[in-house]
């Protein structure tokens, strides 16, 4: 399936979703909204949330962290509408792709994202674009599914022959090397249950300092 029609599955799906989602999915999402906000830093600033959906993880982030300015991204208008009844006037939410983010460059201390990235088509580009967005020394905080469980490995298989908006599931070793190679420092990654069913992740790390000078010209060098 080609990004277009993967996009237009997960508009369609969530579409649906929308009005019931909170409720049908309340443990599901206390359990992953407390394990990223547990791996959050103690004042993380300015905070962009990818793929905010009804705007759970940023009204506990704005309860618990009042001093920080936040924002958040989803592709579905559906759920943008519910987070933008539920969270402050003073939070700014667009509707946007996790690989095409309307923020310039280091506008944010922290970019989190939770229960998303196995939708994602194209992992690398999304990640650079989460770093891009975060200042040097930002942290990036993902929670998703994980491949490692056996319960999740079944599940992957049922999604990829019934769900057209799922893309993949990735080991924690799968999932570090694409942070790595996203050039992300102070990789950890916790793997963890919240049901029978439900196994998952946590991955936190951090922008590297900006280039120097000294930097540019090595890298000019390498490339000629």
């Amino acid at each position: 399936m080609d990004v277009d029609r993967q996009r237009e599955a997960v508009t369609a799906q969530y579409a649906k979703l929308a009005r019931n989602y909170d409720a049908r999915w309340s443990h599901y999402l206390r359990a992953t909204t407390d394990a990223t906000v547990a791996r959050l830093p103690l004042a993380p600033g300015a905070v962009l949330d990818v793929g905010c959906g009804t705007g759970a993880l940023l009204a506990r982030v704005a309860s618990e962290f009042p001093a920080s300015h936040l924002a958040g991204i989803d592709a579905s208008p559906e759920m943008l509408a519910i987070a933008r009844s539920r969270l402050p006037a003073d939070i700014a939410l667009r509707q946007s792709w996790a690989t095409d983010l309307p923020f310039e460059e280091g506008s944010f201390d922290t970019v989190v994202s939770c229960n998303m990235f196995h939708f994602i088509r194209r992992p690398s580009a999304a990640l650079d674009e989460m770093l891009r967005v975060l200042r040097p020394h930002g942290t990036l905080v993902i929670t998703d599914w994980c491949h490692d469980f056996v319960s999740c490995k079944l599940c992957e298989l049922y999604l990829r022959w019934f769900d057209p908006s799922h893309f993949r599931m990735y080991s924690v070793a799968q999932f570090r090397a694409l942070l790595t190679a996203a050039q992300a420092r102070d990789v950890r990654i916790d793997k963890y249950k919240i049901t029978w069913l439900w196994g998952l992740m946590t991955a936190t790390a951090r922008k590297g300092p900006p280039a120097t000078a000294m930097d540019s010209r090595a890298q000019a060098q390498v490339a000629t």
